[in-house]
């Protein structure tokens, strides 16, 4: 095979982050829907928080894998699959979304499509090269705005028609994208990683090269901060502010949109200025706005303030991050963003447990 010269690729790019918007839609719907299966079931807040949060477990710890099998087969074949899978948990969601046990198993399976962002990063990554990988994948970082659709629109279609109504929205979603993709998309013509080794070998790389570390811990604070704050928003807003469900996701969207904004911003500033000035950045922000936070979250103007630079600090450094990870990795995108992008999940799941208790 010659050797393949990335000069970048709009469809890949524009087809990745569609998938990956359609699969965080699906992903992130239990937040803004947290409040109505709350009053349908008549759940505690620790039950609601619980809800909340498993999704988020499911999709950073099958991260790893689906990352590193990404390496192995290509994101045509594994994305596919994932947004084909997708559709059972949905489909049992939106038969059995009274029953708190369900919720429960299906959410967790749900979290598989948290799981998209490893699949693209790498798929998107082949096809750039290392000068304009930082804006290609916060680029891609856009899908992020799943969230943003989902806040919006499944409390809206969830007062309107029903609680099904979501699930068999984000199942047509989905549906539709495993076809175009499977349809349009094409892998780069690039040679696989040698395979040494059990499915777990590529992740030595963690041992051989500790640096590979750094970018995990940045992605925590950084993403996990986001899906954290934006997971939890709704019900902050409602019990605190007495706010109606529909106009507390929408505020929550609005935090998760300037989240997705940043994020190209922060690929294309650390392209130009370097990943870890950008991130310096954005953990000064982040600090400071959570100091602010502590005494006036019940103060509406100064919680809209700290929440929107909040976001913008999240979006600049998981825009950031990924620079590292394609610049500083290119032999192993797949696997290091597998465990990169479950430490940001991860970093999601055990605050909104912190904040209900």
């Amino acid at each position: 095979m010659p050797t393949f010269e990335p000069k970048g690729n709009t469809r890949a790019l524009v087809l990745a982050t569609l998938a990956f918007t359609v699969s965080f839609y699906a992903w992130s719907m239990m937040g803004p829907l947290g409040p109505d299966l709350q009053e349908l079931m008549d759940l505690s807040e620790l039950q609601l928080a619980m809800l909340i949060a498993v999704p988020v477990l499911m999709g950073s710890l099958m991260r790893i894998p689906l990352g590193i099998l990404t390496d192995r087969i290509g994101g045509r074949r594994v994305f596919t699959g994932l947004l084909a899978f997708t559709l059972i948990p949905l489909a049992a969601l939106a038969l059995l979304h009274d029953s708190f046990p369900a919720v429960i198993l299906f959410g967790f399976v749900l979290g598989f499509a948290g799981a998209s962002f490893a699949v693209g990063v790498p798929f998107v990554s082949k096809w750039y090269p290392r000068s304009r990988q930082g804006m290609a994948l916060g680029l891609y970082g856009i899908g992020m705005g799943g969230t943003v659709l989902g806040g919006l629109t499944a409390p809206r279609i969830a007062d309107r028609w029903g609680l099904t109504a979501p699930f068999v929205v984000a199942m047509v979603l989905v549906g539709a994208m495993a076809i175009v993709f499977w349809l349009l998309a094409r892998d780069a013509p690039v040679e696989p990683p040698a395979r040494t080794g059990g499915m777990l070998a590529p992740l030595r790389i963690f041992r051989e090269r500790p640096a590979a570390w750094a970018p995990t811990f940045y992605y925590f604070l950084a993403f996990g901060g986001f899906v954290a704050m934006f997971a939890y928003l709704p019900k902050l807003l409602t019990g605190t502010y007495d706010l109606d469900k529909p106009d507390a996701a929408a505020r929550a969207a609005g935090f998760a949109l300037v989240a997705v904004i940043a994020r190209p911003v922060g690929g294309w500033l650390a392209d130009k200025l370097g990943a870890d000035t950008i991130l310096r950045v954005s953990f000064a922000a982040t600090a400071l706005c959570a100091v602010l936070l502590a005494p006036f979250y019940d103060e509406m103007v100064p919680l809209t303030i700290l929440c929107l630079t909040l976001a913008g600090a999240f979006g600049l450094g998981t825009g950031a991050v990924f620079k590292l990870v394609a610049h500083d990795f290119p032999e192993a995108v797949g696997a290091v963003t597998g465990v990169v992008g479950a430490a940001g999940g991860l970093g999601g799941f055990f605050p909104p447990l912190v904040m209900a208790w």
